[in-house]
């Protein structure tokens, strides 16, 4: 299992330290974790760190307090010692803007950025001298949406970028990055409606398209899905569109300023229309880590077909 730092910690205490090592209390020995936990109380020149899932420690600069220059660096090096004396793996400071004096201090000491958000800067460094280092990079892949949308006279709808990257190919599905925490379909949906003011809902995914060496070196996740169209007046977004209009679905297959690649995803949504198949997605809740996810799955274009399926799901998981 690769290392990463968990969003649910423990903060540092003799019991919680107790309750925390209970799984390996048979390989480290009980006093040794009692002595592990005591150590840690003991050593009140150290940083209100939180452990993690994978035997780390979290430092949050906000909780620190004010802490000058020279009582950094002398805290940071007794911090060390302590945590490399009781075997503790990744340490990680989430350093937030207004102590970034504390970035120089951490780099001397072996501290790497790991990643970085407009408010705070993530550093870590790696303790165990017989382990290697296995935490991972932070998120490497973008990820975008891409929408074929069709209405009752079988047309699509389609956007001629106002910044386009190319001259001879113009026009294109609509779409864009999906947000934050944002769903695939919702962020497929809410494009449509940024740049054409057009309301849809979700039919289908239809395919994905991955992709190197994209936006800021990431790699680049391309999912495009059918849209039906609850709407049909068109409004362009100012801002980023220059064009938008229905166009039939063949004239679009012909057409010299559509590339190849979007004439692909209509294709796809042909062929899955005449077969009666759907890439449909329903809402879940896993129940050992108890988070939202999205489903995905290939069915029947079959309303009762897919109620099973969600019914099986439910009743192996």
């Amino acid at each position: 299992m690769s290392y990463l730092a968990n969003p649910v910690f423990m903060t540092i205490s003799k019991k919680n330290i107790i309750k925390y090592f209970h799984g390996y209390s048979n390989k480290l020995g009980f006093s040794r974790i009692l002595s592990m936990s005591t150590n840690l109380n003991s050593a009140t020149n150290i940083f209100n760190g939180k452990v993690d899932r994978y035997k780390g420690i979290i430092i949050d600069s906000q909780n620190e307090g004010n802490v000058d220059f020279t009582e950094f660096s002398k805290r940071l090096t007794d911090s060390l010692k302590v945590w490399s004396d009781n075997e503790y793996r990744g340490i990680w400071f989430k350093v937030h803007l207004n102590q970034s004096d504390w970035v120089p201090e951490l780099a001397k000491n072996g501290f790497k950025y790991h990643h970085a958000k407009e408010e705070y800067v993530m550093m870590y460094k790696w303790l165990p001298k017989t382990e290697n280092c296995n935490i991972p990079p932070f998120a490497h892949t973008m990820l975008g949406v891409g929408a074929v949308v069709t209405n009752d006279a079988n047309e699509l709808l389609i956007v001629q970028e106002k910044y386009k990257i190319s001259d001879t190919f113009r026009y294109k599905l609509p779409g864009g990055y999906v947000e934050p925490g944002e769903n695939i379909v919702d962020a497929a949906i809410r494009e449509v409606h940024e740049e054409t003011n057009v309301m849809t809902e979700f039919q289908s995914v239809l395919t994905l398209r991955h992709t190197h060496g994209s936006q800021y070196n990431c790699s680049d996740v391309y999912v495009v899905v059918h849209l039906k169209a609850l709407s049909k007046e068109i409004t362009k977004c100012e801002r980023e569109i220059a064009e938008a209009r229905w166009m039939g679905t063949e004239e679009f297959l012909r057409h010299s300023g559509v590339t190849q690649l979007n004439k692909f995803f209509v294709r796809k949504y042909l062929e899955y229309k005449e077969n009666g198949i759907k890439i449909n997605c329903f809402h879940g809740v896993h129940e050992i880590l108890n988070k939202a996810y999205t489903m995905y799955s290939v069915t029947k274009n079959n309303k009762d077909d897919h109620e099973k399926d969600l019914e099986n799901l439910k009743t192996k998981m």
